[in-house]
C-alpha cells in the first residue's frame, strides 16, 4: 500500500497515514532498539519547543547535492545534483513533527493580506546558524529559533525558521533575528530567492514577503504542530 501521496490534503482526506503512523509509533515503543527513529514522525521536537527545538539536518554548505528526505522510509535521498555555484549558507532541514498545511497557510495568508496562499504540504524548514563546519547531514540537532524568512513559492506557504544551533560560540547568544548581522540574513534570502533559478527557463516565482522575528517564529512552529496533528494523529494521540 503507498502510504504517502505527495499532498497533505490527498493524505488527510483519504486518511491513509495516520494508521501506518501509529503502528509505526508503537513498534518503536515495543522494540526501541530494532527500529532507527523516522526523522519526521518519529522524533520529538522537544519539551521546551518552539523555545528549543530538535531540528533534523539534511544539507549542510558544503554539499553539492541537494538532500531530501524519503518521506516514507524516512532514509536521506539525493534529490538533484546542485547544477548552479549555489551553496547553502547555513544547516538546512526540517522540524520533525511539523507540517505546512491549512493553519501555516492561512497565518501566512493573514499576514500577506492575500487569500489564494496553502501550505506546501511538507515539514516547516529551518536553517540553523553555527559557526562549526558539520561535514554531512542525516543528524539531529539542537537549536533556538530566533526569526524566520516568511516565502511564497508560487502561491504555497514555505517558511525558513531561522534559528542558531545551542551553545554555538559565535550564533549562541543571539535571541531574535535583529542581532543577527545583516550580511547573514541576506545571504539566506539571496539563496532562497534564486535557488531556483534556471538560465534559459521561465522564472520560478518565489516571493519572501517578511523577515520576522523570534515571537513570531514561534507561533509558525506551534501552527505547523498543529496541522501535523490534524493531518496525522488520531484522536487518542491528541
Amino acid at each position: 500500500m503507498t502510504i504517502w501521496s505527495g499532498r497533505y490534503s490527498t493524505v488527510h482526506s483519504a486518511g491513509m497515514m495516520r494508521a501506518p503512523v501509529a503502528r509505526i509509533r508503537c513498534l518503536m515503543a515495543v522494540f526501541p532498539s530494532a527500529f532507527r527513529a523516522h526523522p519526521w514522525h518519529g522524533v520529538d521536537l522537544g519539551k521546551d519547543s518552539p523555545a528549543l527545538v530538535t531540528a533534523y539536518i539534511e544539507i549542510v554548505p558544503t554539499d553539492t547535492v541537494k538532500y531530501e528526505l524519503d518521506k516514507v522510509s524516512g532514509l536521506l535521498k539525493v534529490d538533484r545534483p546542485q547544477r548552479f555555484s549555489n551553496v547553502y549558507p547555513s544547516l538546512y532541514g526540517f522540524l520533525p513533527r511539523t507540517l505546512c498545511a491549512d493553519k501555516v497557510g492561512e497565518y501566512c495568508a493573514s499576514k500577506t493580506g492575500r487569500t489564494n496562499v496553502i501550505g506546501d504540504g511538507d515539514p516547516l524548514d529551518i536553517c540553523v546558524l553555527t559557526e562549526k563546519s558539520i561535514g554531512h547531514g542525516d543528524l539531529l540537532v539542537q537549536a533556538m529559533p530566533i526569526g524566520g524568512l516568511r516565502m511564497v513559492d508560487n502561491n504555497e506557504a514555505d517558511d525558513k525558521i531561522i534559528a542558531v544551533m545551542c551553545d554555538d560560540a559565535v550564533y549562541g547568544g543571539f535571541k531574535d533575528v535583529t542581532e543577527c548581522p545583516a550580511s547573514v540574513i541576506e545571504r539566506l534570502r539571496h539563496y532562497f530567492l534564486t535557488y531556483k533559478h534556471v538560465p534559459g527557463e521561465g522564472v520560478h516565482k518565489v516571493e519572501i514577503t517578511h523577515i520576522y522575528g523570534r515571537e513570531e517564529a514561534f507561533e509558525v512552529i506551534r501552527l505547523s504542530q498543529a496541522d501535523y496533528v490534524s493531518a496525522f494523529m488520531g484522536a487518542r494521540d491528541r
